[in-house]
């Protein structure tokens, strides 16, 4: 049998060690693997202090001659001894647990054979704080205590350390990870399973770790100090698998850990106690601080948490948020990346919170702001997740938009902005771990966006940011309030990481351009950037309106109605359109570009009238059924707005495809959806 180790408590004066060694004993005695030393002291029964076994020095004397001490020592003008009968619950594979002095580890090293030390600390401002509260020193006194000297352990004892700085509950749970995390030394075996992407560890029942005692939805981490892996824990039936003091690992684990068998390795519960609590009270619906926020927001980054217990956060979360929540959230958020620097004094993004079919305004006002040539404009955009086309989508119909961040530096230099899917560049490990459970889910949170937006924003170098909030019936905010609540959101957080932010609300209620769907809606936008009187005038003015409120920022400009007149000179001059041939050339040419599917279908108005109204989403998804964003010649093109009278048998719009099927497809759809509202 596997000996038990010998857990040596020492600590300075107002550390707490007697509070966590009570609240230990009481949650790990139970488990009949930890024994609580009782020592024998040379002060009266009943004294202040630990529970002890009163001696007289006479008796101590007796004892200490007749070998009855595992180890004794002398502080204070009392003397100390454990017992040595605590050698025989060690040789029984039970840890020990005691109260001890730094001047005797030395000498206990020597005789026990697993030694650990737990050094309970604490600031010194907390420790002087306790000590005062005892009454028994003088202000000099303590002072003159905590300015002694500590000598470090002997080389080769291992040592935890325990901070007890919080509450005594936070302290205990501390400590009884410290000491569980130290006993559970085990030898590390490769087990025949095959498990995916759930990695799982296994623990024999009645092992020196039993393996019924992590049964439960938590998970573990096992350490051997340079590498770690996090992992479900199943127990296994004495069966011949695995020895007393193993534990194995799943093939997939097994392979991420990257060690041999036969490795020593350690394991703890996660996540902290701190995380834990920060969770429970967020379930509880209260308001955490930034730190709380780290703990959790690293733990379930870290998969220390099961998908059931990050679910039940985020539902919590995307309940109630403060605006100093959104803000916290935000800035831990800055912590998991680290932010690109650029060489110019103003960065310049733009954000919408999108879904409105067409539009594609991105495309014209980064090639105006790249033309004004006084700030870099790194635009990175998505691709579709449920609309017919996303900003990215749509301009790799005319370039490249796979860059690294080698490659973004090039366009910046060369054509001073890019506009390229953000999939490669500003990667966040934090939605990676999030989407992959509030999308199936159908978790949303528009405070919560707030801070996923505006940190990514912060992390790519960004130091202003403008953000289109459109609202309208089947917009993601569905009225003018709700847009203008989450315009103040967005200023507010802006300003907390010390950025420029502007965010505005815009009517979302109807399609903006002509055309739906990737090759389609760069046709508009090179409609408007080359002046071609085909040129929708809804998109246009939408442009004019960002790039006009983007370009007041220039110090020389210094408002909209003068960033206005900049912005149609740059599009009159071509100027904005030979910037946006240069940011395509920078990023990689496509030749030749995409272009609108050739099969067509035209459905026209079944009656005469004016037209009152046109579903965009309901034409956005016959632009999918068509295959867009995957087939990004696939689109709807608008023939008639909202506004024009109509003839009977008159163009409405018409279906772009490649793919006979999929134009079928769409063809079926659009019988069956009333996309355009048609009045008297």
């Amino acid at each position: 049998m596997r000996p038990g180790t010998l857990f040596f408590v020492i600590g300075p004066s107002g550390a707490g060690k007697d509070t966590l060694m009570l609240g230990a004993r009481e949650a790990l005695e139970a488990t009949g693997r930890y024994v609580f030393a009782r020592r024998a002291i040379t002060r009266p029964a009943g004294s202040p202090g630990e529970d002890h076994e009163a001696v007289s020095d006479t008796e101590f004397e007796r004892r200490r001659t007749a070998g009855e001490f595992l180890i004794d020592w002398e502080a204070h003008g009392l003397r100390y001894g454990l017992p040595a009968s605590l050698e025989g619950e060690l040789a029984a594979g039970r840890h020990v647990v005691a109260n001890g002095s730094r001047a005797v580890v030395a000498a206990l090293s020597r005789r026990a054979t697993r030694l650990v030390l737990v050094d309970v600390v604490a600031p010194a401002a907390v420790l002087a704080r306790r000590i005062a509260e005892r009454g028994r020193e003088d202000s000099g006194a303590i002072c003159e205590r905590l300015a002694r000297v500590v000598e470090p352990p002997p080389a080769g004892v291992r040592r935890v350390e325990v901070l007890n700085d919080n509450t005594p509950s936070v302290g205990v749970e501390r400590f009884v990870a410290a000491i569980e995390n130290a006993a559970n030394y085990l030898t590390l075996r490769r087990m025949p399973f095959l498990t995916g992407r759930r990695f799982c560890a296994y623990l024999p029942v009645g092992g020196a770790v039993d393996g019924r005692d992590y049964l439960g939805p938590g998970k573990i981490e096992l350490s051997n100090g340079t590498a770690a892996v996090r992992t479900e824990v199943q127990a296994v039936e004495p069966s011949g698998l695995l020895g007393a003091d193993e534990i194995g690992l799943s093939a997939e684990a097994f392979a991420e850990f990257a060690m041999p068998e036969g490795s020593e390795v350690t394991i703890r519960r996660t996540p902290s106690p701190e995380s834990r609590e920060a969770l429970t009270g967020k379930l509880r619906g209260e308001a955490l601080s930034e730190e709380q926020y780290r703990l959790l927001i690293r733990d379930i980054v870290e998969s220390r948490y099961p998908d059931a217990e990050v679910a039940a956060f985020l539902v919590a979360a995307t309940q109630k948020l403060t605006d100093r929540e959104v803000a916290a959230l935000a800035r831990v958020r800055t912590g998991f990346s680290q932010r690109i620097a650029w060489p110019d004094r103003i960065v310049v993004d733009k954000h919408s919170m999108g879904g409105i079919p067409g539009s594609r305004i991105t495309l014209i006002v980064v090639p105006i702001i790249a033309a004004h040539g006084k700030f870099l404009m790194p635009k990175t955009s998505s691709r579709a997740i449920t609309s017919a086309a996303g900003t990215a989508d749509a301009m790799e119909v005319v370039a490249n938009v796979e860059i690294d961040p080698a490659g973004l530096r090039r366009c910046l230099e060369q054509a001073r902005a890019c506009i390229a899917w953000n999939g490669r560049l500003n990667h966040s490990v934090v939605d990676d771990v999030m989407n992959a459970i509030t999308r199936p889910l159908g978790i949303d949170s528009n405070r919560w966006s707030v801070a996923s937006i505006l940190s990514k924003k912060f992390t790519a170098g960004s130091t202003n940011v403008i953000v289109d909030l459109p609202y309208g019936p089947r917009a993601k905010l569905h009225s003018l309030e709700e847009a203008t609540e989450l315009a103040r959101l967005f200023e507010f957080v802006g300003k907390e990481l010390g950025l420029v932010v502007e965010a505005h609300p815009t009517d979302g209620s109807r399609p903006i351009g002509r055309g739906i769907g990737p090759a389609l809606e760069v046709r508009d936008v090179r409609w408007v950037l080359n002046r071609d009187l085909q040129a929708p005038p809804d998109l246009l003015e939408k442009a004019l309106f960002f790039a006009s409120r983007i370009l007041a920022w220039d110090p020389d400009i210094g408002s909209p109605e003068a960033g206005r007149e900049r912005a149609i000179a740059l599009l009159e001059s071509g100027a904005a359109a030979r910037a946006f041939e240069t940011i395509i050339d920078a990023q990689g040419r496509r030749a030749p570009p995409i272009e609108p599917g050739l099969l067509v279908h035209t459905v026209r108005a079944g009656r005469s009238g004016l037209i009152e109204e046109i579903d965009g989403w309901a034409v956005a998804g016959i632009a999918r059924r068509a295959g867009a964003p995957f087939d990004k010649s696939a689109g709807v093109d608008l023939k008639m707005r909202v506004g024009e009278q109509v003839r009977a048998g008159e163009a409405l719009f018409a279906i772009h495809a490649s793919s006979a099927a999929d134009l079928d497809e769409a063809k079926r759809l659009a019988e069956a959806e009333a996309c355009y509202l048609i009045g008297d």
